[in-house]
């Protein structure tokens, strides 16, 4: 078993100041990702920077037209918070599908958006909604936060502090998950927001989460389960694994898109 510092700072400037002391350090949030990557040897920081307790990192708040949720705020207070469930239950059913209670109530919205896997729920609001990433550093746009599988803009050392939604005419979530993990075989969020209708799909693309541009311009038409009968899905790009084969993603997401619109309209 190999050594490691472990960190409650009190506030984001000592949170910031230990990551730039310490030789390999990892931002701490709900643990459901790191910590079973260290208990298999996967990764071996040398600090860990524990963030989920420092004020103003958690809860939700409306902002004008969009909700911002703090970084730390977990799957569970996403889901049961009341100005999601009022004016974004999209988001809110997309939270109470992570997972097991368990999960749901340790895993941090942050977190999973920082760690970007391509099989997590979040990202796929989080680009659909067009919402923005707020930083220790800056606001990043979702369009240019997500870099690939596990890969993200954010620059070491930067924290992100909360994320901002903006509120969408209407949208929803649907999701083919794994039994036991219920990670997202397939998900597809749908939102038809000010700027035009968006979607985003997780957990099929080689690349992670990505945009349909052939979704959207045929729901921008007519948002409706037909508009997408005469959309071609192509298997190449997808994932291929022990869940699924690429052809079989690629016909979940028009599945899952299908079930989203019905579900928003």
């Amino acid at each position: 078993m190999y050594e490691v510092q472990y960190h409650r700072p009190g506030s984001i400037d000592d949170a910031i100041k230990l990551l730039g002391d310490a030789d390999d350090p990892k931002v701490l949030a709900g643990g459901q990702t790191l910590l079973p990557t260290m208990k298999q040897h996967l990764a071996a920081p040398s600090d860990l920077v524990d963030i989920r307790r420092i004020p103003g990192l958690s809860g939700v708040t409306r902002d004008g037209d969009a909700l911002r949720i703090g970084a730390a705020t977990t799957h569970a207070e996403v889901a049961g918070n009341a100005d999601v469930l009022a004016h974004l239950p999209s988001l809110a059913c997309l939270a109470a599908g992570i997972g097991d209670p368990a999960v749901r109530h340790m895993g941090t919205l942050g977190g999973s958006v920082a760690n970007n896997d391509p099989a997590a729920d979040y990202p796929a609001a989080v680009l659909a909604l067009g919402a923005t990433v707020i930083t220790t550093a800056r606001e990043i746009a979702a369009a240019d936060f997500f870099d690939g599988m596990f890969t993200t803009a954010l620059d070491e050392g930067e924290i992100i502090t909360a994320i901002s939604f903006p509120l969408p005419k209407r949208g929803a979530y649907a999701k083919f998950r794994n039994p036991a993990s219920r990670y997202a075989i397939v998900g597809v969020f749908v939102a038809e927001t000010g700027g035009g209708v968006r979607v985003a799909v997780t957990g099929a693309g080689e690349g992670g989460v990505f945009r349909s541009a052939e979704m959207e311009a045929a729901l921008s038409a007519d948002f409706s389960e037909s508009a997408l009968d005469a959309v071609s899905v192509p298997a190449d790009g997808m994932m291929s694994d022990i869940h699924g084969s690429a052809e079989y993603r690629a016909h979940l997401v028009k599945v899952m898109a299908k079930r989203a619109v019905a579900a928003a309209v």
